[in-house]
């Protein structure tokens, strides 16, 4: 109980800064210009913090070719071309996110991640510019187990923001892959690894921060399923 309170608490600090950025991007230019929307010192050293944590963990895990950037804290109210720029991303579609999914209807014995095959629960890498298709990863999984689990058996839905932070460590726009809490299997949206260059972009463990990763390192260290659950959007 206690650090379900703690979790809370992260949340809704970071929303009361979220307001108060939000606020001070409103005022009159003659005031916003004098207020800085930098991040503070205490974010600054727990994205230095997360950033060292995470390095650590490529680099022991083989992974040498990736790249961490910090990101204005307005980097979610930008166009994706402006958010290109900032990452000097090769392309708007190099931009991903990682979404924490939940199985809702679960056999009751199913609880956690520890069959990569039948788990509770999924992080799926998709592309922003990409609609992310459900049913895709139910008719995966499906044929995954042999067809030995009813398909109404895998309704697979975004978890809850206060579930995601528990089981990744991680809030909402600072998920990664790397270094989570929980195991939990990954799936990667085919697409990514058709992108050209093979570097792309996601979340870097902290809302401002976002983690470049060479592709196939990725895959190689995260070892995901790879499967088409994406279309144009």
């Amino acid at each position: 109980m206690e650090g379900e309170l703690e979790d809370l608490e992260k949340i809704q600090i970071k929303i009361l800064n979220r307001i108060k950025q939000l606020e001070i991007s409103h005022l009159p230019s003659q005031f916003s210009s004098s207020v800085s929307l930098s991040p503070s010192n205490e974010e600054t050293e727990s994205q230095g913090t997360t950033q060292s944590r995470l390095s650590s963990i490529l680099r022991s895990n083989g992974v040498t070719d990736f790249l961490f950037k910090t990101v204005p804290s307005d980097y979610y109210d930008r166009p994706f071309e402006s958010r290109r720029e900032i990452l000097n991303a090769a392309s708007i579609h190099h931009l991903c996110k990682s979404i924490v999914l939940v199985n809702t209807q679960a056999p009751a014995s199913v609880i956690d991640c520890s069959d990569r095959n039948n788990s509770k629960y999924y992080v799926v890498v998709v592309q922003y510019t990409a609609r992310f298709n459900a049913d895709s990863v139910k008719n995966f999984l499906y044929t995954l187990n042999d067809g030995k689990i009813p398909k109404k058996r895998f309704n697979l839905r975004l978890a809850p923001e206060l579930e995601s932070l528990k089981l990744t460590g991680y809030e909402h726009n600072g998920v990664t892959c790397v270094g989570m809490k929980t195991d939990i299997p990954v799936i990667l949206d085919e697409a990514i690894t058709r992108l050209d260059p093979d570097f792309f972009w996601l979340g870097g463990g902290e809302i401002e921060l976002k983690l470049g990763i060479k592709t196939s390192e990725f895959i190689n260290y995260v070892k995901p399923f790879i499967i088409n659950c994406s279309s144009s959007s």
